[in-house]
């Protein structure tokens, strides 16, 4: 296994919602017992897939605080702080208590589309000011910029707190490009769950999972046989899986894992708009895809 404190399989968690909206915090205790009685390795509270965007900061340092309570030391943390104002994150690293977390995951700066030169400084003010590890984060999908493979590098050099990219941009040339030319001690996850088995097969170190938070002895089964280089036992259920993460997107996430989790009657199928839930038809799939597994 790599010794990597962020190896193996991490969850990017839904936050479960009532009907009204409001927080759902026995369904996040009863997701948290899931995922660890799955044996993943870590859990990202407040990233994308958490509906991090409509939830206010009181309420994010209430979740912080919850999912500490409820993990109960079982497994690692990592706190999702990021924006597009790097002074708003600095100063959210002193005003939030991260008490249990182990790391922050911080997305790149979205809406406002820095060039190479404001990503790489935007990364570097944050490296400076962080009281803990950070884990990059590259989703252009969503950002509307890719951080590129150079500046990625660069910033691996010069930020020694910055100890890894989830790596979401889909470009396998340039996640492999990161993967060959990083320095020792910062490594790259996979942010697609349908990719993980390539990527980990090139030099990646373990995924943030979406389909995890529904399937996480399988998935985190998958990630392990791939670290152990047993790629024939990995990869029977990575073409099981494949089904099931490409309909968690079909219409957007999180809708289509809470549709997965309030099936298995973990969490209710809420969110906060403009988030909605998938379509009939595609909970009908949905529906059917479970009964494989």
């Amino acid at each position: 296994m790599i010794n990597h404190p962020f190896s193996g399989t991490g969850v990017a968690i839904v936050t479960p919602f009532l009907q009204n909206g409001d927080l759902d915090k026995p369904g996040l205790k009863k997701l948290i017992t899931h995922l660890t009685n799955g044996n993943v390795d870590y859990l990202v509270v407040l990233g994308t897939t958490g509906e991090n965007a409509t939830i206010s900061k009181e309420e994010k340092q209430e979740i912080f605080s919850l999912v500490s309570e409820f993990n109960e030391n079982k497994l690692k943390l990592v706190a999702g702080i990021g924006g597009n104002d790097t002074r708003n994150i600095i100063n959210a690293f002193t005003s939030f208590d991260l008490t249990g977390y182990s790391a922050i995951l911080s997305v790149s700066p979205y809406y406002n589309k820095p060039n190479q030169e404001g990503l790489y400084k935007h990364y570097k003010a944050i490296n400076d000011a962080t009281p803990l590890p950070i884990i990059m984060y590259n989703v252009p999908g969503r950002t509307g910029m890719n951080v590129s493979a150079a500046t990625t590098i660069r910033i691996a050099r010069d930020c020694k707190n910055i100890i890894a990219t989830k790596e979401a941009s889909g470009n396998m040339e340039q996640m492999m490009q990161i993967i060959s030319d990083k320095p020792d001690g910062f490594e790259l996850i996979s942010g697609d769950d349908g990719l993980t088995l390539p990527l980990i097969a090139c030099g990646a170190i373990g995924v943030i999972s979406v389909v995890a938070n529904a399937y996480p002895a399988q998935f985190s089964t998958m990630v392990n046989y791939c670290l152990e280089g047993n790629f024939s036992e990995a990869r029977p259920i990575h073409e099981k899986m494949l089904p099931i993460i490409n309909s968690l997107f079909a219409e957007g996430s999180p809708s289509g894992v809470k549709a997965y989790l309030a099936a298995m009657g973990i969490v209710e199928e809420s969110f906060r708009l403009p988030v909605v839930g998938v379509s009939d038809a595609l909970k009908n799939t949905i529906h059917n895809l479970m009964k494989s597994i």
